[in-house]
């Protein structure tokens, strides 16, 4: 599998609070909707509270 790095907001108690992660997946969409469950599950949010803004290939050197 593949590491992307996805980065956008979710709607926090103090307004939008910015996020970065590394998830492992096998394309851009598996990764964008691991991040959607995994925030979900973590903060009790719902996908319309997640802002994704980018999904990209992370290098090796960067994780």
């Amino acid at each position: 599998m593949s590491k992307f790095a996805v980065s956008g907001r979710f709607q926090s108690r103090d307004g939008l609070s910015e996020f970065n992660t590394v998830v492992d997946a096998p394309n851009e969409d598996v990764a964008a909707e691991r991040v959607y469950t995994n925030f979900g599950s973590q903060h009790g949010l719902k996908r319309t509270q997640i802002e994704i803004d980018d999904v990209a290939a992370a290098e090796e050197a960067a994780v």
